[in-house]
């Protein structure tokens, strides 16, 4: 069965490892340098098929998942964990090292970010959730991101990414409790 979206990936690579792990259709920006041409292929497809952004989790894939998402309102975005976007011998991160499985766990759980954000968690909850300032708020921030499947951030762009994906208080709530559970088991 063939995906209906087309995947918006960086490169060549990440095709190839899309393709091992379902059949679809892929779109390459080659890069952070995301060109008009490139911009307006993924309009059409977006219009005729519907968009899933899967890009590294790095400074660069953000910035290229930010520059299409501005161009290209409406994509659904998915998110490959750090660790697993690690090659295995040697240096190197990117979804072209992610395994099949996690790749196609990643597009399943594709969130669609709101173009009018609201706010169901507030900036202070975050600090009271140990999750701005602290010893821990970085490896917190990091779990969270995977439990509610929407990738890791700093502080700041915690807060952004919360309301853009509309997480709720409850989900929020959950998936920090499994955090603080997990931490007082180590």
């Amino acid at each position: 069965m063939k995906l209906k979206e087309i995947i918006v990936v960086e490169g060549r690579d990440d095709t190839t490892a899309i393709k091992r792990a379902v059949d679809a259709d892929t779109i390459e920006t080659n890069g952070s340098a995301v060109s008009e041409k490139t911009l307006e292929k993924i309009r059409h497809a977006q219009e005729k098929r519907g968009v899933i952004i899967l890009t590294d989790p790095d400074y660069p894939g953000q910035r290229i998942r930010q520059i299409v998402q501005d161009a290209v309102p409406g994509c659904r975005h998915a998110f490959v964990e750090k660790q697993d976007a690690l090659r295995k011998k040697g240096r190197g991160l990117g979804v072209e090292h992610a395994s099949p499985e996690v790749i196609r766990q990643a597009l399943k759980d594709a969130h669609v970010m709101t173009e009018a954000p609201v706010e169901l968690i507030t900036k202070e909850d975050l600090v009271t959730a140990g999750l701005i300032g602290g010893p821990k708020a970085k490896a917190r921030r990091e779990r969270l991101g995977a439990e509610l499947k929407i990738g890791y951030v700093n502080g700041k762009q915690l807060y952004n990414r919360l309301m853009m994906f509309e997480i709720t208080k409850e989900d929020f709530a959950l998936a920090l409790t499994r955090i603080l559970q997990e931490e007082n088991n180590e």
